[in-house]
C-alpha cells in the first residue's frame, strides 16, 4: 500500500499530537450518503438498485432500464459531491457523540474522494458544526492512518462503512480498533462477513461508548 502524496501533504500540515487518535470516514459515518443519493439520482433520471455493495452496475436508467455506463456513474458521483451541501445532512447522533469526547482524543476526518472536492466538503462540515481536521485521499486509507499515528504507540480507532477500508487500516496499523458503521441491515447483507477483530456498530449511540472504551478516554454528558 502506498501513500497518496496529497494526503501526506495534508497530514504534514497538522500539529503533532500524542492524544489517542480517532479517524473517521465521512460518507455514511458523519454525513448521510446511501439514504440520500437515490434522491439525487432520481433528479438525473436514474435509480439505485443495490444488488451488490457498489454503485457501478447498480444505477439504472429509469426509461431504458439499462445500467448506467461507468463514465456516467463517475460523472453523477462527481456532480453529487460538487453539490453535497444541498443533499447530505448529518448522520443522527454524530455531532453529539464527537462532542462527548471533548479534548480527550485527536479527531481527524479521512474521506475517500477526489481532492478537488475537499474545499466544498470543508465548508459543508463547518456549517454543520464539525470543525475537525479533514483529509481527502484517492488511495487506500491504511497508510494515511499510519502516518497520522506517527512515531507513537497511542491508541487508534477507525470508523468506516466500507470493509476494504477497515482491512487497509488493520494491515497498516495492526493494533488499531476498527469499527464498521452500517445501520441498514439490507445493505449490510450484501457484504462478506467482517474479519475477526473488526466490530460492527449500527449507530452513533452504539459506537460512541465502544470507541471511548477502545481509546481509554472518558466521555462528557
Amino acid at each position: 500500500m502506498s501513500d497518496d502524496p496529497e494526503t501526506a501533504r495534508q497530514i504534514a500540515e497538522l500539529a503533532a499530537d500524542t492524544r489517542p487518535l480517532l479517524v473517521l470516514d465521512v460518507d455514511d459515518v458523519l454525513l448521510e450518503f446511501l439514504r440520500v443519493f437515490p434522491n439525487f439520482l432520481d433528479q438525473q433520471g436514474f435509480e439505485l438498485k443495490l444488488r451488490t455493495f457498489k454503485l457501478t452496475g447498480n444505477i439504472i436508467d429509469k426509461v431504458t432500464r439499462e445500467e448506467a455506463p461507468v463514465a456516467k456513474v463517475r460523472e453523477m458521483i462527481d456532480d453529487f459531491f460538487g453539490n453535497q451541501a444541498d443533499w447530505q445532512p448529518l448522520t443522527e447522533g454524530a455531532a453529539d457523540a464527537l462532542a462527548s469526547f471533548g479534548d480527550a482524543a485527536e479527531i481527524v476526518l479521512l474521506t475517500a474522494m477526489p481532492h478537488k472536492h475537499r474545499d466544498a466538503r470543508r465548508l459543508h462540515l463547518d456549517a454543520l458544526g464539525l470543525p475537525y481536521p479533514l483529509l481527502t485521499t484517492e488511495a487506500p486509507k491504511g497508510p494515511a492512518v499510519r502516518r497520522l499515528r506517527g512515531q507513537t504507540d497511542r491508541a487508534v480507532a477507525f470508523v468506516d462503512d466500507i470493509p476494504h477500508n477497515l482491512v487497509s487500516v488493520r494491515r497498516a496499523v495492526p493494533d488499531a480498533h476498527v469499527f464498521h458503521m452500517m445501520g441498514d441491515d439490507e445493505v449490510r447483507a450484501l457484504l462478506d462477513p467482517l474479519e475477526e477483530g473488526m466490530h460492527h456498530v449500527a449507530s452513533w449511540a452504539d459506537a460512541a461508548p465502544r470507541i471511548a472504551e477502545a481509546l481509554g478516554i472518558p466521555r462528557g454528558n
